[in-house]
């Protein structure tokens, strides 16, 4: 009789491939490396390029890209901090401008120079992109610069300064019964106690609520007045995926505003932020991280109710980082909450995050991202 043939070996199961995530744009782009300075009340000692440079060897070196390989440089910054025209081309000696680069600045926080790099990439035009974003308010007196912002003919020639604004909006949610002062004072002192695990946190620890600056807003109650500086790279499809074990890809990201006249608007929401996540898709799944841009505590209150995020306890961890309440470095902090949550994603402790950024008097203008990491 023939010899019964062997059965054969089968192989063994592959391993299933990532979850597919949901295509909402004609590219995949991720943020594959974040880095920051550490924020300080006073860099006197450094120029703004001295600020910048160290943080922009950082996030290259954490790719091994050099700078003419990126396709293409965005900024954040503000010339109203630097008090001069175009000070943005002070920082072009330390990214490294020649040969000649693909480059663009925005006069705002960092984040919305972020999505104009997401939308190169998305063109087609750039594979890969680096962008940063720094401030120094250390030189003035930066709540009487943030008035600026204001209507020039009704609002503005009255010199409301931010923490003066941010207290209206405070007593607004505190007369329409959404938070207290004791509730504003835990939103503090959880902020800068989660600081302590951030090396580059101005603020960390116990935090003193201190006297009022604008009632209802206590010292805690308010962001720190610092320097620093923060810088991302963007990279497409199978770019990112050879330049970072785990990317963040960048699955929605939007940006909204509100109206300018304050007295047209409803304090103790923000719409904008609203519409941003549903754009960005936000509300299709839960999210484990939120990093949030809320320099003054009253606004914590006003993002969770608008990114339905309820309150603690609810399995969301809200600005682990200390947020901008532990460190505010203008025109980048809304940079380093996308940074932030984009690295957790890196290091395996988060799975799907938000991250918001905001530019503006009470939360004016508002960009959400959501990113995810790759799912086994």
């Amino acid at each position: 009789m023939p010899a019964t043939p062997a059965r054969p070996v089968l192989p063994a199961t592959p391993p299933a491939p990532p979850a597919p995530r949901k295509r909402r744009y004609a590219r995949e782009v991720a943020v594959v490396a974040f880095a920051q300075s550490d924020h300080r009340r006073r860099t006197d000692e450094l120029s703004e390029v001295e600020m910048v440079m160290p943080v922009l060897h950082q996030v290259l070196a954490q790719t091994g890209l050099k700078t003419g390989q990126i396709g293409f440089t965005c900024s954040g910054s503000s010339d109203y901090l630097a008090g001069r025209a175009f000070s943005f081309t002070m920082t072009l000696d330390g990214v490294g401008a020649w040969p000649p680069i693909s480059e663009s600045h925005v006069e705002m926080d960092g984040a919305w120079a972020l999505y104009e790099a997401w939308v190169k990439i998305q063109t087609g035009e750039a594979d890969t992109a680096l962008v940063y974003a720094y401030g120094k308010s250390s030189p003035g007196s930066v709540r009487d610069v943030l008035t600026r912002q204001l209507d020039p003919y009704y609002v503005a020639p009255l010199w409301p300064d931010a923490v003066a604004l941010a207290a209206l909006q405070a007593r607004a949610l505190i007369d329409a019964g959404d938070t207290d002062e004791q509730a504003l004072a835990a939103i503090g002192a959880r902020s800068r106690a989660d600081a302590a695990a951030n090396p580059h946190a101005q603020l960390t620890g116990v935090v003193p609520q201190g006297d009022h600056q604008v009632a209802p807003l206590r010292t805690g109650d308010c962001p720190p007045v610092g320097d620093g500086a923060a810088a991302v790279v963007l990279a497409a499809g199978d770019v990112a995926r050879s330049l970072c074990a785990r990317p963040a890809w960048i699955t929605g990201i939007d940006h909204r505003i509100e109206a300018h006249g304050l007295g047209l608007r409803d304090l103790t929401d923000s719409p904008s932020t609203r519409t941003a996540a549903e754009h960005a898709g936000l509300f299709d799944g839960p999210v484990d991280t939120a990093e949030l841009h809320a320099p003054f505590s009253s606004q914590e209150v006003v993002l969770r109710k608008a990114l339905r995020l309820g309150g603690p306890g609810d399995g969301v961890a809200v600005n682990p980082s200390g947020g901008a309440l532990a460190a505010n470095p203008m025109m980048a902090a809304g940079l380093i909450r996308i940074g932030e949550a984009a690295a957790r994603i890196h290091r395996g402790a988060s799975d799907r995050a938000v991250a918001h950024a905001t530019s503006g008097p009470c939360l004016q203008q508002n960009l959400v991202a959501v990113l995810e990491g790759d799912r086994a």
